[in-house]
């Protein structure tokens, strides 16, 4: 059978199908999404993270025995080798200037060769799941640490009995958090696990698709997730309120920006066409917090929601994740510079369950691209 040539396909490859995935889904139209057969948001509200976790690697929800047993092994696997943690200021050193998910991509390699990660193509399925395991429990105890080294501050050491967004509160403050401000960060983790096809998804599928090893694939994550477009932007959208200052000036500094064409951080979506239902459950997280921030952040909601029906009618532009997001973690203290890392301590999650599930497909993932370049072939010229 001949071979069949190059498929058109859109920009980006929005829309197009490229595999088969049990994992979940985004059904924009209807603003909903899943992991496997439950409603992602529901799962935040009555969940934890370590039983989503379950859900998303092992395949179903654990029994309150089966939970507690999880629980205690994920949290067993937390410690840093020693190899890691005596490189890890030396890693803070050289990423001083660009931040913890700099930092994060150079200690994801370091973690998978000294735990001795082998190629996904030779391992078993156990295997590559004990890996997933470990790379999950040490993603937050790799950030905290090297953000406090970043701060000239020693890192602190993961408690075993601390539930997984506690934990990571308490490595990065040094103090166990408010029960309140550990449950709002925990929900905004499981509601960022994992979301269909995006982007850093898509890339640590790809290297998977290879049978490269598992941290070669969380480090290709990392990488999409770190830029402006994807998962760079919860901070982005918390200087934007900052930028604008006062309720005042919320009308004329949106229609200047829109007008020039810029791009509103925190605001639409690629997928959704109408609420992100994250930012739904992340908004009414911060009002349950109140305060001026918050008060704020719904007033320039409003009206550039307002201002964007009327200078783009037909387009359905609302708040996306981002932007209640930041709202959430500013109130819980975490620092802006750990935003987007905090979106990498859930997302880890999501990857590694994306990756296994490519990891029992043989076949790379190998597209073509169009050539436009000047036509071929010319002579080459003499030296």
């Amino acid at each position: 059978m001949a071979a069949q040539g190059p498929v058109e396909v859109p920009r980006g490859l929005a829309g197009v199908v490229v595999t088969e995935t049990a994992l979940g889904d985004v059904r924009g139209l209807e603003g909903f999404y899943h992991y496997r057969e439950y409603s992602a948001v529901e799962l935040a509200a009555t969940r934890t993270f370590e039983d989503v976790w379950h859900l998303m690697l092992v395949g179903d929800l654990p029994s309150a025995t089966d939970s507690a047993a999880f629980a205690r092994r994920v949290s067993g696997l937390r410690r840093l080798p020693e190899e890691v943690a005596a490189a890890l200021p030396a890693v803070a050193r050289a990423s001083a200037s660009s931040g913890p998910m700099a930092g994060l991509r150079s200690a994801l390699s370091l973690t998978g060769a000294a735990a001795g990660f082998g190629p996904l193509y030779d391992l078993t399925a156990d295997q590559r799941r004990d890996d997933a395991l470990l790379a999950g429990a040490v993603v937050p105890t790799l950030l905290a640490a090297l953000y406090r080294l970043g701060q000239g501050l020693a890192p602190v050491e993961p408690r075993d009995d601390l539930g997984h967004a506690a934990n990571y509160l308490y490595m990065l403050t040094g103090r166990e958090p408010a029960p309140e401000h550990a449950r709002a960060v925990e929900r905004y983790l499981i509601s960022t696990i994992d979301h269909g096809f995006n982007a850093s998804t898509f890339t640590a599928r790809v290297i998977a698709s290879t049978g490269a090893d598992l941290a070669a694939c969380l480090v290709g994550g990392v990488a999409a997730l770190s830029g402006p477009l994807h998962g760079g932007a919860p901070s982005r959208a918390l200087d934007t309120l900052d930028e604008i200052g006062t309720p005042d000036r919320i009308e004329s500094w949106v229609r200047e920006r829109v007008l020039a064409g810029d791009r509103i951080m925190g605001f639409g979506h690629p997928v959704y066409r109408t609420e992100d239902p994250r930012s739904r459950m992340l908004k009414e997280i911060a009002l349950g917090f109140g305060g001026e921030l918050v008060e704020f952040a719904v007033e320039v909601e409003r009206q550039v929601e307002a201002i964007l029906a009327e200078l783009k009618p037909g387009r359905e532009l609302h708040t996306n994740v981002e932007f209640f997001a930041g709202v959430v973690m500013e109130q819980c203290g975490l620092p802006r510079s750990m935003f987007t890392p905090t979106f990498a301590v859930a997302r880890v999650v999501g990857w590694t369950a994306n990756i296994l599930e490519q990891a029992a497909d043989s076949k790379i993932i190998r597209p073509a691209a169009r050539y436009v370049g000047p036509p071929p072939p010319v002579p080459v010229p003499a030296a």
